[in-house]
């Protein structure tokens, strides 16, 4: 391997895939919609994370309004 290289020779480019790139966040969701995702996750086949991940990501597509009752 080289030790050094030239960089403008390497025709570096803006990663495509740069704007879909995840990250790691700390979230407190309750037991039951847990128990909810990992359910659909076993109907599926899809990991729990994934599938939460692809509803927020539709919400936020399709710009859902939250529907909130405060009991």
């Amino acid at each position: 391997m080289r030790e050094e290289y030239e960089i403008k020779k390497l025709n570096p480019r803006k990663n495509p895939y740069s704007n879909r790139l995840k990250k790691p966040i700390t979230i407190n969701i309750n037991e039951d919609t847990i128990k909810f995702f990992k359910a659909k996750s076993e109907q599926s086949g899809i990991p729990y994370q994934t599938l939460i991940n692809l509803y927020l990501t539709d919400c936020a597509e399709n710009n859902r309004e939250l529907k909130i009752a405060w009991k």
